[in-house]
């Protein structure tokens, strides 16, 4: 093996080095930032549930006061501080709308000639 070789070798060994160096941070830069968007995403869902007005007022929250704590948390002390950002909370919108009673379909014994053709006809008009 000659010197000139070994010089190529050990350079594209340090090219290579310092591709691997780069494409790490990047690749640590992209984790950093899908944490940064998974944290977001669920602050913004959190706040939808507690009725925030503008999702806007989100951007008043501080990152660096945030920490790691729950999304829950974070929006509860959100709406302590600034109330105005919430709508009030009524007490219809916590109520269930009723059940849907189910069609109860009149049987061919119970109609009369004319419904049973009526019936029988819009059946066929499906197929």
């Amino acid at each position: 093996m000659s010197e000139s070789d070994t010089d190529s070798d050990a350079a594209a060994f340090q090219a290579l080095k310092a591709h691997a160096e780069s494409l790490e941070r990047q690749l640590h830069e992209a984790e950093i930032q899908s944490v940064a968007r998974v944290r977001q995403a669920e602050l913004k869902a959190e706040a939808l549930r507690a009725g925030i007005v503008d999702l806007d007022g989100l951007k008043l929250l501080d990152p660096s006061s945030q920490g790691d704590g729950e999304p829950g948390a974070v929006i509860a002390k959100l709406r302590r501080e600034k109330p105005w950002l919430f709508a009030p909370a009524t007490s219809s919108s916590a109520a269930l709308p009723p059940q849907a009673a189910p069609l109860k379909r009149k049987m061919a014994t119970e109609m009369s000639i004319e419904e049973w053709r009526a019936a029988r006809a819009e059946l066929l008009r499906r197929r």
